[in-house]
């Protein structure tokens, strides 16, 4: 019997090999999945560009994808032939393309951010509050460390953020003694963790073998821990994982709703409001593009359109 692994297995493997998170390895295997369901049950490496072509274009043409779904798609493929068959195929010339949108994002005023706000209490309103204001992304607040948090420079440090980047947002002043006051209590339900035998936490990378005990140090707890325990799906050890980011996101859309807000707004509108409202306050766009990390000056100029108070003010005529 053959000793190798499957090829799921071996795509895992390397992506776990790369450091990749686990929410990329479930939707790269998803796609893998989907692709050998479309021609068949073929194996990938029976395929040839024409299927993987006319894959991608179905999805396009017939399911009417959008186009980061099908980038998704194409990025889950190119990954498992380039680095799991190490095959290279000259493909995707004649891939029809599912078509970019150009919409707007969604930014809540500053009153409207504040009305949400008065909705919330206690841990949601707390992440929601720095979201919108650091401008950080939903899960690097989820994955937030309190090593990582700077009171006495008022800074955040975010680590692996979008591109596996590191970079340093403001910690609003604001927010300072809330979140003091809120790790005070993750502190204390870790040192009786730590009584029982547990209170460690997963580590990126090969830290766990670096550092054996830095899983149970105070520094490398998460900000936003869960409200249980949980079994890792790559371990399969029992520990408390960080906040689950769907309990933000159901916390949220409730206090729009309560609020009497109409717009589609989800926790990440908070991102956008908070590099707008920097912009209508006269922050330079270097500034308010390094902030929220905007790997292109391109996606803060966006912003300029939703702005009231731009670098391009234009007021109506009947308010002259």
């Amino acid at each position: 019997m053959d000793g190798k692994p499957k090829l799921l297995d071996q795509m895992r493997d390397l992506i776990r090999l790369k450091h990749y998170s686990i929410r990329t390895e479930r939707v790269y295997c998803e796609w893998v999945k989907q692709v050998i369901r479309f021609h068949r049950y073929r194996h990938p490496v029976e395929m040839g560009a024409p299927e993987l072509e006319a894959f991608l274009t179905d999805l396009a043409v017939r399911r009417k994808v959008s186009a980061s779904t099908q980038n998704q798609a194409l990025a889950a493929l190119l990954f498992l032939y380039k680095q799991v068959l190490a095959i290279d195929l000259p493909w995707l010339n004649d891939v029809v393309r599912a078509k970019k949108s150009e919409r707007l994002p969604v930014v809540l005023s500053v009153d409207e951010v504040r009305r949400v706000l008065e909705e919330l209490e206690g841990e949601l309103w707390l992440t929601c509050s720095l979201l919108y204001g650091t401008g950080m992304r939903l899960m690097e607040v989820a994955r937030l460390r309190v090593k990582d948090v700077d009171f006495s420079r008022g800074e955040i440090l975010v680590r692996d953020g979008k591109g596996m980047k590191d970079r340093v947002t403001v910690l609003p002043r604001t927010l300072s003694q809330p979140l003091r006051q809120h790790l005070g209590v993750v502190r204390a339900q870790h040192n009786t963790e730590l009584e029982t035998g547990r209170g460690d936490v997963w580590l990126p990378f090969a830290l766990a073998r670096k550092y054996p005990n830095a899983a149970w140090e105070w520094g490398w707890q998460y900000v936003f821990p869960a409200v249980g325990l949980s079994v890792d799906p790559r371990s399969g050890a029992i520990r408390r994982h960080h906040i689950d980011e769907k309990r933000i996101q159901r916390g949220f859309k409730r206090a729009v709703r309560a609020a009497g807000i109409v717009k589609l707004a989800t926790p990440h509108t908070l991102r956008h409001s908070f590099a707008t409202h920097l912009l209508e306050s006269g922050q330079d766009i270097r500034t308010v593009q390094a902030l929220p990390g905007h790997a292109d000056v391109k996606a803060t100029l966006i912003l300029t359109d939703v702005s009231n108070r731009g670098g391009h003010e234009v007021l109506s005529p009947p308010d002259r």
